[in-house]
């Protein structure tokens, strides 16, 4: 059944997955970066999932780097979730809006009805549903969601009319404040703003969407809820922070309790985790992993496969698949251990950013690359 009038229309949505991930190497060496785990899944899965929720039942992924390896891995979740993912091939970066004008005939089938398109990076509640009531209602051509930020000077702000979300105007990384509401990355337009598209590098947010706006056709509605871009370390942990917050509030159970967690902590129930352990707040673990007695982990994540042995101490950190972290090693300050890394016992880590498949026998004193 559909929420959206159950006129039994087919809703689509198109994921801007884009390139190479440089932001989230190491982990982007091993995955393309939507498959790099979030809170013990896949990134672009939470998308997708929430898409699926709404009726969405096609999915057009826009990619120019590695499709055979995301659309292989994704395979499973097409029939675990009942949608169909297809991939829109870029041979050259078309920046935001050109992959839309490359997936036109994935997206308009004729019926007239909006579909999605979203930023990979994105991380939020994704009050879909709510944006379908509210492009409905406003009947202009397209929608997208803001967010509230503290320093919008870093970001494109959003000008808007209060009452009615009717947006002015864009305005680049404001020198002087214009207000605090930035492009959250996810937007429903109707199939006739694909005419307003050409098929070439094309930015919707400095091209498209200021068209649009000027003849008043785009309207903001403000995201409730959290909203993270997590495409880079830094933002990763704090949006497992926010996202494991909303965890707490909305679904409760999936949480992980008892006398050896402390705040939030996700837990895959394949984990193991040894007696004497102190764990939260903020941590994710993923499944197979072994985690020894006496470990301390605040503030990380923990993936696929990885075993942490006895009295390691780990925060603020990734540690990527099938890693090993030696006794009594000292992880912290943002270190990023790529795929199958291994920490000898008794090593300190401060900051550094390890590539796939080393050893570290040495400390790392301040951060760096070790290659």
């Amino acid at each position: 059944k559909r929420s959206y009038d159950n006129q039994g229309f087919k809703m689509k949505a198109l994921i801007l997955v884009g390139g190479f991930g440089t932001r989230l190497r190491p982990l982007t060496l091993s995955f393309p970066k939507p498959l790099v785990d979030f809170a013990n899944k896949p990134m672009i899965l939470h998308q997708i999932e929430a898409l699926k929720a709404v009726g969405v039942d096609e999915v057009v992924l826009a990619i120019n780097y590695q499709p055979e390896v995301m659309l292989n891995f994704l395979k499973d979740f097409e029939a675990k979730l009942e949608i169909k993912i297809t991939c829109s091939q870029e041979t050259e970066p078309l920046g935001t809006a050109g992959p839309l004008a490359l997936a036109r005939d994935k997206l308009v089938d004729g019926s007239g009805e909006p579909f999605f398109v979203l930023n990979s990076d994105v991380i939020s509640e994704y009050p879909l549903k709510e944006m379908l009531e509210f492009h409905k209602t406003h009947g202009g051509e397209a929608s997208i969601m803001v967010t509230k930020v503290d320093e919008p000077s870093k970001y494109g702000v959003v000008v808007m009319e209060e009452s009615t979300g009717r947006v002015e105007k864009f305005v680049e990384k404001p020198k002087l404040y214009v207000g605090n509401k930035i492009n959250a990355g996810i937007y429903l337009l109707n199939p006739s703003v694909l005419d307003k598209i050409e098929l070439r590098p094309t930015s919707i947010e400095k091209e498209t969407f200021p068209k649009i706006a000027a003849a008043q056709g785009l309207y903001a509605m403000v995201l409730p809820g959290f909203w993270m871009d997590i495409g880079q370390p830094r933002d990763y942990i704090t949006g497992l922070r926010l996202y494991l917050d909303s965890l707490r509030k909305k679904s409760p159970a999936k949480l992980t309790s008892g006398s050896h967690i402390v705040g939030n902590v996700l837990v895959d129930e394949t984990a193991k985790i040894g007696e004497g352990c102190l764990i939260g707040p903020d941590v994710a673990i993923g499944p197979g992993c072994i985690v020894e007695s006496g470990v301390r982990l605040s503030r990380c994540t923990v993936m696929r496969g990885v075993r942490i042995k006895k009295h390691a101490c780990i925060s603020s950190s990734i540690i990527g698949w099938h890693s090993t972290v030696g006794q009594w090693a000292r992880i912290e300050n943002m270190t990023i251990l790529g795929e199958d890394v291994h920490v000898s016992d008794e090593i300190y880590s401060n900051g550094g950013v390890v590539l796939p498949h080393k050893e570290i026998k040495t400390n790392i004193l301040k951060p760096e690359i070790v290659m």
